[in-house]
């Protein structure tokens, strides 16, 4: 009876052993120690030339991945640059009607005809007035920061807070706010 050293088992692949693994993106190719073949296979079945086209079709395979990866990137940077050219025609027109800004140091809500704009440090995000639910707003009893939170149809919300550099700013806000919610969000319900 033959006895193997060391254990029999694979290693185990995933996000509880591995903190940098990704669902959906291929492990990197185990390391088989040198001189161990597969079984069921004879020394003469195993060639250089095996080996080179089993190196040769990963090779091709990576190559297709990093060509489709990249085809991704230039149609998503293409679109994004529709994007951004149709936005500059929008920004041209000059809409009348009431817009509130309110920003501190890391934090900025602009609401205006479009929809509602929220960003926070380095990310942003834009509601149209269609994909809005509900805005609500909360000054704190004590302090200086005025929540404003964006809720959706799909029941999530969005909350940001703005540092006012006094509490007096809180009743400011509020009307402007109250202002542009009155001229651009049509309430589904009335």
């Amino acid at each position: 009876m033959e006895q193997r050293i060391g254990s029999g088992s694979q290693p185990l692949e995933g996000a509880g052993f591995d903190p940098a693994f990704i669902p959906g993106l291929t492990s990197p190719a185990s390391v088989k120690p040198e001189g161990v073949k597969p079984q069921g296979v004879k020394d003469e079945d195993v060639t250089e030339e095996a080996v080179s086209e089993e190196t040769e079709s990963e090779v091709t395979e990576s190559r297709e991945e990093t060509e489709s990866a990249e085809t991704d990137l230039q149609v998503a940077d293409e679109a994004a640059e529709d994007d951004a050219e149709g936005d500059d025609d929008e920004d041209e027109e000059p809409v009348d009607g009431p817009v509130f800004e309110a920003a501190d140091r890391r934090a900025r809500i602009v609401a205006d005809h479009k929809g509602v704009r929220l960003s926070l440090d380095d990310q942003e995000c834009e509601f149209r007035w269609d994909e809005i639910g509900a805005v609500e707003t909360e000054a704190p009893r004590f302090g200086k920061r005025f929540t404003v939170t964006v809720h959706t149809p799909d029941r999530r919300w969005y909350p940001i807070e703005i540092e006012a550099t006094a509490r007096s700013r809180f009743k400011e806000w509020d009307e402007q706010l109250d202002a542009v919610l009155d001229a651009y969000f049509e309430d589904s319900e009335s």
